[in-house]
């Protein structure tokens, strides 16, 4: 009898003991997930946060640039071309926004319903190059062109719009091919939708056919807000060894 029950509690035993040793391999690799994958989360948000402060810290250095230029104006009396460093130049100065506008009129780089700038060279883009170099190496170039309202007809351009939009894109080429790197410059045309004066007379609409280059003092874009800190709780405790 006594034979008998010994026969039964052995593989029984066996049985718990097997069980207890896989429940123990199972508990440990969950471990090692949930550990690898809070490793994980946190270096995500060490980075994410590192980002942040860059983008942080290049922001208020704008302001300070956007702040200085400010005080050139009001202390000094500079006029915006000359605090701007475009001088000689028409120049427009929006510290809200942080943009200096310098503006083109279209009969000093295109010819009447052209898109292809007059020469080869322009001391006036040459100069605006060289500006933003010199002082603006690092911002975003916006290029706009804008027409008057006459409507086109025997340029091939299917509207104003278009015939803006190509006569930005010659202007930015033109920045980049003379050394502001690509990713500085976008270009766009409003076409007639932003007259600085009226197109009832032939003044006016001199003055609406331009090339504006905008200088954002401000990285376009907004500072992303912090990332959520993973909370910091402390890893499961290793599994002891069965004794």
């Amino acid at each position: 009898m006594r034979l008998a029950h010994s026969r039964l509690i052995v593989p029984l035993v066996v049985a718990v003991s097997l069980s207890l040793v896989s429940g123990c391999t199972d508990y440990k690799k969950k471990y090692d997930y949930k550990n690898v994958e809070y490793q994980n989360l946190l270096g995500r948000y060490e980075r994410t946060e590192g980002e942040r402060q860059q983008l942080a810290d290049r922001v208020a250095q704008d302001q300070e640039t956007i702040n200085e230029l400010q005080r050139q104006i009001d202390q000094f009396n500079k006029t915006p071309a000359q605090a701007s460093g475009f001088e000689g130049m028409d120049v427009a100065w929006d510290p809200s926004l942080g943009t200096i506008t310098v503006t083109l009129a279209n009969t000093i780089l295109f010819d009447s319903g052209k898109a292809t700038l007059k020469g080869t060279t322009s001391k006036e883009l040459d100069q605006i190059v060289s500006v933003i170099k010199q002082k603006y190496a690092s911002k975003d170039i916006d290029v706009v062109g804008h027409t008057d309202t006459d409507p086109i007809q025997k340029s091939p351009w299917k509207d104003n719009l278009e015939l803006s939009s190509q006569r930005a894109m010659s202007v930015a080429r033109y920045l980049m091919t003379h050394g502001i790197a690509d990713k500085q410059v976008r270009a766009a045309g409003c076409g007639s939708t932003r007259p600085v004066a009226s197109n009832a007379t032939a003044a006016g609409k001199t003055k609406n056919r331009r090339v504006e280059i905008v200088v954002n003092m401000r990285q376009r874009g907004a500072v992303p807000s912090a990332a959520p800190k993973p909370q910091a709780a402390t890893p499961a405790p290793k599994p002891k060894p069965q004794e």
